[in-house]
């Protein structure tokens, strides 16, 4: 079952822009709430999404990655397909939402 990894700003272009698969990239914080709703949700994607790499970024730790992509609300999501970023959604969604928000980016 695949997990959700949890990188920092050094780890972004090897774990998201080089990746060979697609990726979904959650921009959050610990005190966001609505980060930690989605959070649980992303972790079941991750085990049913054999194809996507789930990718969790801590806003607070890593601001340059946040700044690059200029994220300006939390959760930010962003798919990204051969090293670019295609599709952002910001702002919780529920488990099927989230789903076809993916889908429909792949």
């Amino acid at each position: 079952m695949a997990e959700v990894l949890h990188i920092k700003d050094d780890e972004f272009e090897s774990t998201v822009l080089q990746s060979d698969k697609p990726v979904l990239l959650d921009f959050w914080a610990p005190w966001c709430g609505p980060c930690r709703k989605v959070t649980p949700i992303l972790d079941e994607l991750a085990g049913e999404m054999e194809n996507v790499k789930f990718v969790k970024i801590n806003i607070d730790e890593n601001t340059a990655s946040a700044a690059r992509f200029s994220v300006m609300s939390i959760p930010t999501l962003l798919v990204f397909k051969d090293g670019e970023a295609v599709a952002r959604q910001v702002g919780a969604l529920s488990k099927s939402d989230l789903r076809a928000f993916i889908e429909s980016n792949l």
